[in-house]
């Protein structure tokens, strides 16, 4: 799943986004946010606690953004309620709150797919930049319990600027997928978004921003934030311009993950290991060492610019493969090659893992699907109908082949996988008639 495509790629609309705010001025904001986003965003704002918890239950919302410091509304009750109700936990969830100490805001937000946590003075610099990761993501986001219940196996990469906001945000979508997935608990969680986001940290710190250790310390020793000092330093055009490259592979055994910046590297063979208080006071080390502590194999290349973190996955009851589940087969295509052709009969669809897929009707080309559009075949499986058109692979591709036993049992254990499904024909009902016309 390749997650940084163009705009122009993804479909019109991405969802409506509920708004939980009576704040004028946040709602402002968050309109304008939107507003550069032409029609993809869509806020939605519900001031009243009953008609809030009734929305998320039947319009299931991607996005959910919580004025956590709103007076008039009973933010803590939908909380509670959103806690309680895993279907309510569709969306991944933006919290704005006020100066208060984050890791208290945390434990209360334990068990909801944080995406990002922002306040009201830099919620307008940063929201914008926020829906375009989200815009261009969603598949990380949004495919989780399907991924839970398939089984399937994911890959995909983000380019991050060099800028520590983004390294929140990235780290929170695939520590949630992890999670929401049963792949990891809580606690493999919280661990594999700390390591991660000090790892991305000092690609960003260290690498790209060339910060060596006696920078950083007399810095630190004069009273900054090393967030200022990376700002100073990306003043620099040539520095600025550098990325971070993140890939991962997450299969049911374990999450591969390869973090790769543009700096000299280092020679990580003489990095000695950090010590004090399990070593996570320390100022220099400690993305290392917690990265070390908290995840099952850490390793750099030669020259210290690229590092793979793995995390072993729980092997339990929670998420052992559903029986229905057990026999659905994982296939694989080579460029060009047809996965079916219009006029067969159809029944099965197919999920889709990775690659890209071209949508032929009566010999054109009329338009192409990737992991984003999850699904092929689902018209003429849904409708018992012939296929409508023959899918061809462009490269290489990944499909699990689904019965319709299998998918409406899956149905029949999550309900909502049925208006998800068909929303999803819904959309691409409108993407092939634009695409005819």
């Amino acid at each position: 799943m390749t997650s940084n495509r163009k705009k122009g790629n993804m479909p019109s609309v991405m969802g409506n986004i509920a708004v939980l705010s009576t704040d004028d001025q946040l709602n402002k904001i968050i309109l304008d946010g939107c507003a550069e986003f032409d029609d993809e965003f869509i806020p939605i704002y519900l001031r009243d606690r009953t008609k809030i918890v009734q929305f998320l239950n039947y319009e299931l919302p991607e996005i959910i953004i919580i004025n956590h410091r709103d007076r008039y509304i009973k933010v803590k009750k939908v909380l509670e309620e959103i806690k309680n109700d895993p279907w309510l936990h569709y969306g991944g969830f933006i919290v704005v709150h006020d100066q208060e100490e984050e890791q208290e805001l945390l434990k209360e937000l334990a068990g909801i797919n944080i995406i990002s946590l922002l306040t009201l003075n830099n919620i307008k610099g940063y929201f914008p930049r926020l829906l375009r990761i989200l815009s261009q993501n969603r598949g990380i986001l949004f495919q989780r319990d399907l991924h839970a219940l398939l089984q399937a196996n994911l890959s995909g990469s983000f380019i991050l600027d060099n800028d520590p906001f983004d390294l929140v945000t990235y780290s929170n979508l695939l520590a949630n997928f992890l999670y929401n997935s049963n792949l990891v608990n809580h606690e493999q969680k919280v661990c594999f978004y700390v390591a991660l986001m000090e790892m991305l940290m000092n690609a960003i710190e260290h690498g790209n921003c060339r910060i060596s250790y006696e920078e950083k310390s007399e810095y630190l020793n004069q009273g900054g934030d090393i967030l200022d000092l990376i700002r100073e330093k990306n003043q620099d055009p040539e520095v600025d311009k550098k990325k971070v490259y993140l890939n991962y592979r997450i299969n049911p055994k374990k999450s591969v993950i390869r973090i790769r910046d543009e700096g000299d590297g280092f020679d990580w063979k003489k990095q000695a290991p950090p010590t004090g208080e399990e070593g996570t006071k320390e100022m220099h080390g400690r993305g290392i060492f917690m990265a070390r502590l908290y995840l099952s194999k850490v390793s750099y290349n030669a020259k210290g610019s690229e590092v793979s973190l793995e995390m072993d996955h729980l092997h339990h009851e929670s998420n052992v493969i559903p029986e229905v589940m057990a026999d659905q087969e994982e296939l694989t295509f080579e460029n060009q090659e047809v996965v079916f052709s219009q006029g067969e009969k159809s029944s099965y669809l197919y999920y889709i893992v990775s690659g890209t897929f071209d949508i032929i009707v009566d010999g054109r080309k009329v338009a192409n699907l990737n992991p984003d559009d999850i699904f092929i075949g689902e018209m003429s499986f849904l409708l018992n109908n012939r296929r409508s058109a023959t899918v061809r692979c462009q490269g290489r591709g990944n499909l699990i082949k689904i019965s319709k036993e299998a998918f409406i049992n899956a149905v029949k254990r999550k309900p909502h996988y049925g208006i998800f499904l068909a929303r999803l024909l819904a959309a691409r009902l409108v993407k092939l008639h634009k695409a005819t016309t």
